[in-house]
């Protein structure tokens, strides 16, 4: 059956979106690192400024989210963050580029991310009947992960041949192309209702409704820890490759690329393998595939390189079909009107616990070095999956029904 004229639109936006987000990620540290000489603590300080805002405003976001329609939002923080970024070349064109200027820039492009990912995700279910969700959100991480498998290693030679500060122009493209495309969908969204009362009251309820749900619950644990522990990784595993391993922009770019390939075909074939039980494949996911994180740090020059290739391309797959089958769990459970506040405080959770991750990553590596750091942060997603098995979902299939009143509130 042919997917919606706007979900299509939808997902040509999250494609370009999420192809920007891979630029970002790499492309920034390495200005950095090639630019600013900057130390490892720094580029954790860094890793850390790009989702902070998740940690700060993300729940009163949420709040607000649920109170307006949510494609005009989704339209200007992708301007937004265009804007913000195009700051990073033209001060290096100027000769004024600086490592707290780059902090300020991925400050205000992290804030701008916390509208866009809320919305984005209370968005999905006005375009796709709810069971189609699964569907619907595998292809989005599918892409997802295509996005980084092709993003990451543009953004090497891009830096190569552009320059790191100029390679930002790429990120700033895609965003626009993002709003573009969103300007497209026509869908109608739910009438927002007016609320009358304050914002605390409305992000009270959206957390009260995230911890007092027993099967919501286990998922946000698992998922922040698991974050924290893999933002230490990500706060050092470009300086791991430039450094430790002595590749090249270019070659440490492919081999993050390498790495997301696994995530791309876990992606397609998520639909699928939800016949064995959606809830089941939450747990199962990461019980199967995270152990191969200790092959990363057992990487080194030489044919060893394949190690680090090899335990993320096994990760990633995990992380992917874990991730499809949580955000769908999360939005076949919750209420309409409660999306955007479900979201944004669980991501305040998940997401928040990123930042702490990449200043302790970096903070550490700066105490027992880089490889030490890996081997913590390794050890610390391998064992993420306890907070699920120890939890009712281990001995679930699929999603509970949920009733029309539930649905609607």
């Amino acid at each position: 059956m042919p997917l919606p004229r706007d979900f299509r639109l939808f997902w040509g936006s999250d494609a370009v979106n999420q192809f920007g987000i891979a630029v970002y990620t790499f492309v920034l540290p390495v200005v950095a690192i090639e630019a600013l000489d900057a130390s490892a603590f720094q580029v954790g300080l860094l890793t850390a400024a790009g989702t902070a805002a998740f940690l700060v405003i993300g729940l009163p976001v949420g709040a607000y989210v649920d109170r307006v329609r949510k494609r005009p939002v989704l339209v200007w923080s992708a301007v937004g963050r265009a804007s913000v970024l195009a700051t990073v070349p033209v001060a290096a064109w100027l000769d004024a580029l600086t490592f707290w200027h780059l902090v300020v820039a991925a400050l205000g492009a992290g804030v701008l991310t916390v509208f866009f990912e809320v919305a984005s995700q209370a968005y999905l279910p006005t375009l796709v009947e709810r069971d189609g969700l699964t569907g619907a959100n595998g292809r989005l991480v599918s892409t997802q992960q295509v996005a980084r498998l092709s993003g990451r290693p543009v953004s090497g030679p891009l830096v190569q041949f552009l320059g790191s500060a100029n390679a930002v122009l790429a990120i700033t493209a895609s965003f626009l192309a993002s709003a573009l495309l969103l300007r497209g969908v026509r869908a109608a969204e739910r009438t927002v209702e007016p609320r009358k009362r304050a914002l605390r009251a409305d992000m009270a309820e959206g957390l009260r409704f995230v911890f007092g749900h027993p099967l919501l619950r286990p998922v946000v644990f698992c998922t922040t820890w698991f974050n924290l522990t893999n933002a230490m990784w990500g706060a050092v595993n470009v300086l791991f490759l430039l450094r430790d391993l002595a590749l090249s922009a270019t070659a440490a770019a492919v081999l993050l690329g390498v790495g997301s390939a696994g995530g791309v075909l876990a992606g397609l074939v998520a639909g699928r393998l939800a016949r064995l039980g959606q809830v089941r494949l939450v747990w199962l996911s990461l019980l199967v595939t995270q152990p191969a994180w200790v092959l990363v740090p057992l990487a080194g020059p030489g044919w060893r390189v394949a190690l680090f290739a090899v335990g993320t391309l096994v990760t990633s797959a995990g992380i992917v079909l874990y991730n499809v089958a949580q955000v769908s769990l999360r939005q076949a459970l919750c209420p309409d009107r409660l999306l955007g506040r479900m979201n944004a405080g669980i991501r305040f959770l998940t997401w928040g616990a990123m930042p702490v991750g990449a200043v302790l990553g970096g903070a550490l590596a700066e105490w027992v070095g880089v490889r030490n750091t890996l081997w913590v942060a390794s050890a610390g997603m391998v064992v993420s999956v306890v907070w699920v098995l120890l939890s009712p979902l281990r001995a679930m299939r699929d999603v509970p029904a949920i009733t029309t009143v539930d649905r609607h509130g």
